[in-house]
C-alpha cells in the first residue's frame, strides 16, 4: 500500500511546495516593487498582500506537514498490523512445529524403551538357551559314562556268564540271560536318550 501511494504523495507535496513558493515570491515581488515607489497606499497593498500570502503559504506548509504526519502514522499502523499478523503466524508454525517434535521425539523414547526391553529379553533367552546346553553337554558326557560302564558291566557280565556256560556243560544260566536281555534294554534306552539330545544340542 505505501508503495502505491508514494508517487501520488510526491506529486501533491511537490505541487503543494512549490504553490507555497510561489506565494512567497509573489509577495516578496510585490513588497521589493512598491519600496522604491515610498507610496503609502502601495506600499500598505504590498505589505497586507505579502502578509496573506505568507499565511497562506505557512497554511499550506502546516497542511502537507499534517497530512504528511497522519500518513506516517498510518504507514506505522499498517506495518504494525503486518508485523502483529506475521508474529501470530510465525508463533502458530513455532508451536505447531514443537508439538511435532515433542510427538516424534516421545515416540522415539517409546520405541528405544521397547528396544531396550526386547534386547534384555534376548539377552535373558540366550542365557537360558546357553545353560541349557550345557546341561545337555553335561547329560551327554553323563551318558557317555554310563554307557561306557555299561559296557565295561556287559564285558564282564559275558564273561562271567560264559564261564558259568562252560562251567554247566553249554547251558547258559537263566540269571545270566535276564540279566542280558536287561542291560540291552537299558543300553537301548540310554542310547536313545543321547541321541535325542546331540540332535536338540546340534539344533541348538
Amino acid at each position: 500500500m505505501a508503495a502505491t501511494r508514494t508517487p501520488a504523495r510526491r506529486r501533491q507535496r511537490s505541487v503543494r511546495v512549490t504553490v507555497a513558493v510561489a506565494l512567497l515570491s509573489v509577495a516578496t515581488v510585490g513588497v521589493l516593487a512598491a519600496l522604491p515607489t515610498q507610496s503609502p497606499v502601495l506600499l500598505s497593498v504590498s505589505s497586507v498582500g505579502a502578509l496573506a500570502l505568507g499565511w497562506a503559504s505557512l497554511r499550506i506548509v502546516w497542511t502537507e506537514v499534517l497530512q504528511s504526519r497522519r500518513e506516517n502514522a498510518a504507514d506505522r499502523a499498517a506495518a504494525a498490523s503486518a508485523y502483529k499478523s506475521l508474529f501470530s503466524l510465525r508463533a502458530a508454525e513455532h508451536a505447531e512445529f514443537t508439538t511435532a517434535m515433542t510427538e516424534r521425539l516421545a515416540e522415539s523414547n517409546l520405541s528405544v524403551r521397547e528396544l531396550q526391553g526386547e534386547l534384555v529379553q534376548a539377552q535373558l533367552n540366550l542365557a537360558q538357551s546357553e545353560r541349557s546346553l550345557a546341561d545337555s553337554r553335561d547329560r551327554v558326557v553323563e551318558l557317555e559314562r554310563s554307557i561306557e560302564v555299561l559296557h565295561a558291566e556287559r564285558a564282564a557280565e559275558e564273561a562271567d556268564a560264559l564261564a558259568s556256560w562252560e562251567a554247566e556243560g553249554g547251558e547258559p544260566a537263566r540269571g545270566s540271560v535276564d540279566e542280558l536281555v536287561s542291560w540291552e534294554a537299558k543300553a537301548a534306552e540310554i542310547q536313545a536318550e543321547q541321541e535325542e539330545i546331540s540332535q536338540a544340542v546340534k539344533r541348538a
